[in-house]
């Protein structure tokens, strides 16, 4: 059996149906459904059980059997970046990873599980090491934090045990998500909405939507944690993206010319009034990454990764053409 942890989240939801298409469907799916609109991210999907997250919870601090998991892929968290509670944050996020973390330690379980390209905070160095790395919030916190727990407790545990740092993920699955959804999502309802997409004036430096990040599909992120599953004998802590920085301007003009058959560039959807700029936020100031990049040498070196990751132009474009058929 495989666990997986926040399976009917956004990349929870997507992991379980990447190992369905391997031929595995013997799958514990572990979630919070109070949300209930999270059941569409799962019922097509082939499992053997479903448990509630706090169900689940007291029987791992209980040590309780599983029927020997072959792998435990950690995804549940609270990833609103702006929850303010920082309480539950670290309850959620912490807590909960180190009880997992334990627990896969005694039992001589591969841990996988999510962390986050936001424990690298406002610096400009993406790489896997502790001089790079700050928390802007509470939640890059908890991040951060169990990453460090994870280095300093390592000899816990004598099975794999794997950090998978996302970067900005995109893809189905993240309706759910809110305010949180990726700006793929958003710029694709806002142009059904409203006709026009809003970005981000500029800030931190940069021209108005040009603030970079480094945009990286599901379908990507699933592969990677696929290839751990396939290779129990690299561990350790891996940056999740597709090595490159491209703009917001970038995903506005990738959404917009799959939804209108185009070619435009950004300069002729600004001139067409089609993508237009807000004032920053003020409650973002100082807590926002105005870029980020992957160093992928670990996960490419020691994690001997090599497939390529799409661009926002191919990735996006595929997402887009989904919500459309979907809408």
């Amino acid at each position: 059996m495989i666990i997986v942890t926040g399976g009917a989240g956004f990349i929870g939801s997507n992991l379980v149906k990447g190992l369905n298409q391997r031929g595995l469907d013997n799958i514990l799916v572990v979630d919070d459904l109070s949300d209930g609109n999270k059941v569409r991210n799962i019922e097509s999907c082939q499992i053997e059980d479903y448990m509630d997250k706090d169900e689940f919870l007291k029987r791992i601090e209980q040590g309780l059997d599983f029927g020997g998991p072959s792998a435990i892929y950690h995804q549940g968290a609270c990833s609103d970046t702006m929850e303010s509670d920082g309480r539950y944050i670290m309850e959620t996020n912490y807590e909960y990873s180190k009880s997992l973390f334990r627990y896969c330690g005694e039992h001589s379980i591969p841990f996988i599980y999510a962390s986050s390209a936001s424990v690298y905070g406002g610096g400009e160095t993406f790489k896997e090491s502790p001089e790079h790395e700050q928390a802007l919030n509470a939640y890059a916190y908890s991040k951060l934090l169990f990453d460090r727990y994870v280095r300093k407790n390592r000899g816990m545990s004598q099975s794999q045990v794997v950090g998978l740092r996302y970067f900005n993920v995109y893809g189905n699955g993240e309706d759910h998500k809110g305010r949180m959804a990726s700006v793929a999502y958003h710029f694709f309802n806002q142009y059904h909405d409203q006709g026009y997409v809003n970005l981000f004036a500029g800030s931190g430096g940069y021209a108005d939507g040009e603030q970079l990040r480094d945009f990286v599909w599901v379908k990507d992120v699933v592969d990677v944690n696929l290839h751990f599953l396939e290779h129990p004998e690299d561990g350790g802590i891996f940056n999740v993206g597709t090595g490159r920085a491209q703009s917001f301007n970038d995903v506005a003009t990738a959404v917009l010319n799959t939804l209108e058959g185009a070619t435009k560039s950004t300069k002729d959807w600004v001139a067409e009034n089609k993508i237009r700029y807000i004032p920053f936020p003020e409650a973002l100031v100082g807590k926002y990454q105005s870029y980020t990049r992957a160093d992928l040498t670990n996960l490419t070196m020691s994690g001997d990764y090599n497939k390529n990751f799409a661009t926002v132009e191919e990735g996006v474009k595929q997402y887009v053409q989904e919500m459309s058929a979907a809408r």
